[in-house]
């Protein structure tokens, strides 16, 4: 289990590195759900989403001999990018293992900034095993998604930052909702409030048909998704809750809920034309929960992290706009 202090060691490691991204209000959104919504606005860090402060994390705990010999990932986009963001910043050579469908934005940002980009049938391939035989073939060192200790203490400095942007703005917040792939942001976010601002409620958000954490928190044990379902959040799209994770986010996690395609479309929406800010749909789950009616807010405060903004220009039009 991690701590506050390897939290606050990945701080210290990602002082200046990354963008301490800020809190935002907007009078619109209060007065449409009701209460108090402070947006922690992760579409605006570096490679577009928080996934950057892990993987910089990871890298940076490693020994120079391991950088070396580079480093391979898999993902659908957004810790592509974090792993070649941080990867370029140690000068260390990164491959990555993404779906042919994944956002044509993701794919071409992770080679931009200078990783290999080994594509794979999402259908038929297993993203994992791929990355697993590139590793154990060059030698380079896996940087997993969500289930490591580096990665989550590394998402855990967006809760450090919380609790000090509440404190410097004299606020209070009664709970937290926080988008849920594999469970490593909310399960760093979490450890981080627990810590620092305990009074805090966390919520894990996710879509329909793939609300593993939240059936998992219900049943007590992992339990992963039916297979056929589809949804628009690719970014938080996962099978089962992670092994590392999930035993954190039980103990700390108040609860969970699931949320549609179309409640996603309309906070996406809502977010650009009212905030102007651009959150792919997998980053705006807390929102549309808000939106949707998941949760009573009158008279309260939440916190909604806002986890990614890398969404295609085709997608926004077509479905947003």
């Amino acid at each position: 289990m991690i701590t506050i202090d390897d939290i606050s060691q990945a701080r210290s490691r990602l002082h200046g590195k990354q963008v301490v991204t800020p809190l935002l209000e907007y009078d619109h959104v209060n007065d449409r759900i009701g209460g108090r919504v402070l947006f922690k606005a992760e579409n605006l860090q570096r490679t577009g989403s928080f996934k950057f402060r892990g993987a910089f994390n990871k890298i940076a705990s490693l020994g120079d001999g391991q950088r070396k010999k580079g480093v391979v990932a898999f993902s659908s986009g957004n810790h592509a990018q974090g792993v070649a963001a941080a990867a370029r910043a140690f000068g260390t050579a990164a491959t990555v293992v993404m779906p042919e469908d994944a956002p044509a934005l993701k794919r071409e940002n992770t080679r931009r900034l200078g990783a290999d980009v080994v594509l794979y049938d999402r259908h038929s391939g297993d993203r994992a095993a791929i990355a697993k035989e590139i590793a154990t073939r060059t030698g380079a060192i896996l940087i997993p998604p969500y289930d490591d200790e580096m990665i989550i203490s590394g998402q855990g400095t967006i809760g450090m930052e919380i609790a000090d942007q509440l404190e410097s703005m004299s606020a209070r917040a009664d709970l937290l909702l926080c988008p849920v792939g594999g469970g490593g942001l909310v399960a760093g976010i979490s450890t981080a409030l627990k810590a620092l601002r305990p009074e805090i409620e966390v919520y894990c958000v996710e879509p329909e048909g793939f609300d593993d954490t939240r059936v998992s928190l219900e049943r007590g044990e992992r339990t992963g998704n039916r297979v056929g379902a589809n949804s628009i959040c690719d970014a938080i799209v996962t099978q089962i809750p992670g092994e590392i994770t999930f035993p954190i986010n039980r103990r700390n996690l108040a609860g969970g809920f699931a949320v549609s395609d179309d409640d996603v479309a309309e906070s996406v929406r809502l977010l650009f034309k009212t905030a102007k800010l651009v959150v792919e749909p997998g980053g705006a789950v807390g929102l549309a929960a808000l939106l949707a009616g998941r949760i009573d807010l009158r008279g309260r405060t939440a916190v909604v992290v806002l986890s990614g903004g890398n969404v295609d220009l085709e997608f926004f039009k077509e479905r947003i706009a």
